[in-house]
């Protein structure tokens, strides 16, 4: 199991040297100085050059990955062009917001999810199971920003009872963790109900009925360990996702976050500032994906045996 690990978490280094080093070059092939736009329309030639220099924009491209890999690794992603902030300093203060809206929407998804797919499995082809099962798939197949701002009108203008923007209380995360965590729930509800339905079938649970045992005992004590192994591996992973992925329903709800950060630096042309928070994007999603196949090897001894 060691050595396994070992093997992912190299895979997963080189996964992100790989990713550092497409964005690198992408970041540079598009047409534009970034210091023309750093510094305005009114700058000289002289000065745009002298500050392309003082940035070492000006050197070889490989000298400047290499340079930026050595200070990512001591924690130094360079300094905003358009903030004259450090991008590391940035990303601390704005991952708060961004780790307090992901758990939010993941807690929401969870409970939301789980809960709806054990009543549909368990009132299969009921009214139910085909009511929550249409709710998951509303979930999955409605845009984020469609749901954000549906939520804003009905909740926030329409009614008065959430804030329409800005995470000032708790209150501000009610929406926007409603909004992200809406697609993780309908996938979370859809896997317990068919997980949980092929364990239903299993010779153990007749085994279990016929001892006798109660329809509630027989999910909580037999069906429920084991359709929760793959679900908790998603479950790791969509942790990840949701801090990776709120650059939409930060930016519909104002929040200062890591992805209202990439949208700034993506419109203001900001490479140090894009450069840090698609890295850090990416960090995540390894990390994230990481910890699942841990998890699962922890969870389940035939993994463990295999690995």
């Amino acid at each position: 199991m060691k050595q396994s690990l070992l093997r992912r978490f190299i895979q997963a280094v080189i996964v992100l040297l790989g990713v550092a080093l497409m964005i690198f070059i992408m970041l540079r092939v598009v047409p534009g100085n970034p210091v023309a736009t750093m510094m305005g329309e009114h700058a000289d030639i002289d000065t745009i050059q002298r500050m392309t220099a003082e940035l070492g924009l000006d050197q070889p491209i490989h000298v400047q990955f290499a340079r930026y890999v050595l200070d990512a690794l001591r924690g130094d992603f360079g300094t905003s062009y358009s903030m004259g902030k450090p991008v590391s300093q940035l990303m601390a203060a704005a991952f708060g917001n961004t780790l307090a809206l992901a758990v939010a929407a993941a807690l929401f998804a969870w409970v939301v999810g789980i809960a709806c797919g054990i009543v549909a499995a368990v009132r299969k082809n009921g009214l139910l199971d085909h009511l929550f099962m249409g709710f998951s798939l509303l979930g999955v197949s409605m845009p984020v920003f469609m749901v954000a701002m549906l939520l804003q009108y009905v909740f926030a203008y329409h009614l008065h009872w959430l804030p329409i923007s800005g995470v000032d209380s708790w209150k501000g995360y009610i929406l926007p963790a409603i909004a992200l965590g809406w697609n993780s729930a309908g996938s979370v509800a859809r896997l317990v109900r068919s997980t949980l339905l092929d364990v239903l079938q299993q010779d153990y649970i007749d085994t279990a009925r016929a001892k006798g045992r109660g329809q509630p005992g027989i999910l909580v004590l037999h069906a429920l360990r084991n359709a929760m192994l793959p679900v908790m591996t998603m479950m790791a992973m969509q942790l990840s996702s949701l801090l990776s992925g709120a650059v939409i329903t930060e930016t519909v709800f104002s929040i200062n976050g890591i992805g209202r950060l990439a949208v700034q630096a993506i419109s203001g042309r900001d490479i140090p500032l894009l450069q840090g928070t698609a890295l850090f994007t990416t960090l995540v999603v390894v990390l994230g994906n990481l910890l699942a196949d841990s998890l699962y090897a922890v969870l389940d001894p035939r993994i463990r045996r295999e690995a």
